[in-house]
């Protein structure tokens, strides 16, 4: 059998195409994506962030505008202040509501931003003022086993 150049240098083409998708398969599930322009850098303190993680998506209305960028402990507070990494062509108004949702029962966790009513509109580094910390699930749990203890042991036996 004899070489091809025409044939070698489909297979060549073959195999760089698997290469480049196996590559691009890689980036996607490590994380590493890009996602949209970003430029509005706004922090939310929270008192419970409920197990949110960086690169969690910020949406509003349901569509993905942002992510989150930093979680970190604000020293004077003892509160967990969020930097979240928003579209700049969004305008948000400063009395913007920011929560921290489940996405399911047990899904990831994600921040919602409630969009307000004021003309005047958060610059960078602004810190969103009105939020909503995280529900926990185990602490729901908890406070419905206590209640129900709490209300059987006020029934009194004849």
């Amino acid at each position: 059998m004899r070489r091809s150049p025409v044939r070698d240098t489909l297979v060549g083409l073959f195999v760089l195409a698997g290469l480049a998708a196996i590559a691009y398969l890689s980036i996607s599930v490590g994380g590493l994506s890009y996602g949209g322009p970003g430029g509005l850098t706004l922090t939310a303190v929270f008192d419970q962030t409920g197990g949110l993680k960086t690169r969690a998506p910020v949406v509003i209305a349901g569509v993905k505008v942002g992510q989150v960028t930093a979680i970190t402990l604000d020293p004077k507070s003892g509160r967990a202040r969020v930097t979240l990494d928003i579209d700049k062509s969004l305008q948000i108004p400063v009395d913007t509501t920011a929560s921290i949702m489940t996405s399911g029962i047990l899904g990831d966790r994600y921040v919602s931003l409630q969009l307000g009513g004021d003309p005047t509109v958060l610059k960078p580094g602004e810190e969103i003022s009105f939020t909503e910390s995280a529900v926990l699930l185990e602490r729901l749990i908890g406070k419905l086993i206590h209640n129900s203890d709490v209300k059987t042991s006020d029934v009194k036996t004849e």
